[in-house]
């Protein structure tokens, strides 16, 4: 028996980022059901029945699918868990919010499914990468001061990976001490007025899967004298690329930041 028939053959996956890591460990054919919002890659959408939301799932068509594990993302999927659990499915919820974590996640799921080896030379691969965005950032003339918006009413910053994933791009967080809450309500910031007294350079929007509207992010009362307004320094990254806590994150997500703080860089440097 080899070690990949040990681990689990029907997986059900709640969240994008497992099923983009099992795709690239080249074990696809054990996801057997996925989120609704999986857009990487793009090819899972039509290979795979979408049997979840983020809050919920159809809990009958997941057993229907005779899963032997399904994995989950955080206290959010709770109830699906619980209800999973109690009809008798293994259920594997994992709750990554760093750097750190998201690469221990990878590894544990490349275990379970035979593939260590193969996880670990694509992990290396990302570290190097990370390391390589950061040994560019570190050249700069100047970091920026970055506001990440998560949402936009109320307003939501960074959570801790975006946030880390910001200082190896080149940039500072404006709110720091915001990224260390794992939950969303706990990085809302009531006034508005906090985030124009701390003047960000850049302003990055990802609202969750609503489309950013910078016009709409400039209009706001008391913003045009904030810098990456008056300097058109507005951006957006599509939510599946940055605030999925998986491959995405670490490979196009920071690369995408990176691209806009060199760019702020060599205008303003």
């Amino acid at each position: 028996m080899s070690n990949s028939d040990l681990g689990p053959q029907r997986i059900v996956c709640l969240t994008e980022e497992t099923t983009e890591w099992l795709y690239l460990l080249g074990q696809e054919a054990r996801i057997v059901g996925i989120s609704g919002y999986t857009v990487r890659p793009r090819r899972a959408r039509q290979e795979k029945p979408r049997v979840s939301a983020f809050l919920t799932a159809k809990i009958d068509q997941i057993l229907g699918l005779q899963p032997d594990c399904v994995f989950g993302f955080s206290d959010l999927q709770a109830d699906i868990a619980s209800a999973l659990i109690r009809q008798g499915v293994q259920v594997t919820v994992f709750n990554q919010r760093s750097i750190a974590e998201i690469f221990g996640m990878m590894f544990q799921v490349a275990a379970m499914v035979g593939q260590g080896e193969r996880g670990m030379t694509l992990i290396r691969e990302m570290q190097q990468q990370l390391a390589e965005i950061s040994a560019s950032a570190a050249s700069l003339p100047r970091r920026p001061r970055v506001y990440f918006e998560e949402w936009d009413e109320p307003h939501i910053s960074a959570i801790r990976w975006v946030s880390e994933l910001l200082g190896v791009a080149g940039g500072d967080d404006c709110f720091p001490e915001l990224a260390v809450q794992s939950l969303g309500k706990n990085r809302i910031i009531a006034d508005g007025a906090e985030i124009v007294r701390r003047n960000p350079d850049i302003i990055i929007g990802s609202w969750c899967g609503k489309k950013f509207r910078p016009e709409k992010v400039a209009a706001r009362p008391g913003w045009a004298d904030v810098n990456a307004v008056k300097n058109s320094q507005l951006f957006e990254i599509k939510s599946p690329d940055i605030l999925q806590p998986g491959p995405a994150a670490l490979t196009d997500g920071v690369a995408a930041l990176h691209r806009i703080v060199v760019q702020w860089a060599q205008q303003h440097g």
